[in-house]
């Protein structure tokens, strides 16, 4: 087998490199005109062709935004319902990597990103999402076949603080929904009641709901974690929406404003919050509070998951916030505990 061979173009001072893999000549520029540089890079060549790892030279050539448009694909094509968020990632990771080659992204590099986005007041959380769909491109790249790139470079993930401890007591709900104007009161119910996502709240249709059985089925693939889910109306939601039903009888959504289905609600959500004193409150809080109130109301834990649609017990847990009054009850039920516990001794 040729060792190969350095050599110098008429036209440049550079040194370049030739060798030889399974009969086909390959060439490239050392771009240093230091010979020992050249022999360095013909000494890698040769130990990648030796070893296997010698995929030829495409690799090289792979920038950043062909990982993005993998990554994107990738969404895309498993149908993915948070491509958005995904998007959002990719453009603010092609503020600082956009047109860079791939094998030039290194951890240094990266590390610089993360010192730039949070100099400009990023939150570890956020940065931490587009490091993970850098992640993910790069873990695309190495498992295509042949791989797009040789290797990923170490990315170091940012500590984050701890879960937001926000959920909402019986009389902060009430008096949120006071304030709200009527046609966001049924909305605020149902996030109240189950947890979902207002996402999910808000893209209900009437084909889900079964007024008659009291049920309301979402299929498979429908929701954010992909699986089906099955709940069953409480009577003030049975009444509330029974209700809605027969006021717009065919209108394919099930909460609306004026005929038309409500997408947002953030500036009613704020002027309702700062009438109530609720400030800082968010949408997401009645997920952590409908966790707490079906685990508080006796509700098996595994029904409790597939009612808020959380798929993974680790999640379920951080939703599952222990109030100061929860602490409260645990002291006073010690007590009563110890009190029959001495009286029981005495005996």
């Amino acid at each position: 087998m040729s060792k190969g061979h350095l050599y110098q173009r008429d036209n440049s001072r550079c040194w370049w490199i030739s060798y030889y893999r399974n009969g086909k000549q390959f060439q490239e520029s050392s771009k240093s005109e230091k010979r020992s540089d050249a022999q360095k890079l013909l000494n890698k060549r040769l130990g990648e062709i030796a070893t296997g790892t010698f995929h030829g030279l495409k690799h090289e050539k792979v920038t950043f935004d062909d990982l993005a448009a993998d990554f994107l694909n990738d969404y895309r094509i498993n149908a993915r319902r948070s491509v958005d968020k995904a998007e959002r990632s990719v453009k603010h990771l092609a503020q600082y990597f956009g047109g860079m080659r791939a094998m030039n992204i290194t951890t240094d590099k990266i590390k610089t990103y993360i010192r730039q986005w949070q100099e400009a007041g990023l939150s570890n959380c956020s940065i931490n999402r587009e490091l993970a769909a850098l992640k993910r491109m790069f873990s695309l790249a190495t498992r295509q076949s042949p791989p797009k790139v040789q290797h990923a470079p170490y990315i170091p993930m940012l500590q984050e603080e701890g879960p937001r401890q926000g959920f909402f007591e019986r009389e902060h709900y009430e008096a949120l929904l006071t304030a709200l104007p009527d046609y966001l009161r049924p909305v605020i119910t149902f996030g109240y009641t189950y947890g979902w996502r207002k996402s999910e709240v808000l893209g209900l249709t009437w084909d889900r709901v079964d007024l008659n059985a009291r049920v309301v089925r979402v299929d498979v693939g429908v929701t954010k974690g992909g699986e089906g889910r099955l709940i069953f109306l409480t009577d003030e939601l049975q009444t509330l929406l029974t209700a809605m039903r027969k006021a717009q009888p065919f209108m394919p959504y099930v909460f609306t404003r004026d005929g038309r289905p409500i997408k947002d609600f953030k500036t009613a959500w704020w002027s309702a919050c700062e009438a109530s004193g609720l400030e800082g409150k968010t949408f997401h809080d009645f997920r952590r509070t409908a966790v707490r109130n079906l685990i508080r109301a006796g509700v098996p834990e595994r029904v409790a998951m597939q009612i808020t649609g959380h798929k993974t017990r680790s999640v379920f847990e951080r939703y599952n916030i222990v109030s100061e009054s929860d602490r409260s009850e645990a002291s006073r039920r010690l007590q009563a505990h110890h009190e029959r516990l001495a009286e029981g001794g005495a005996l």
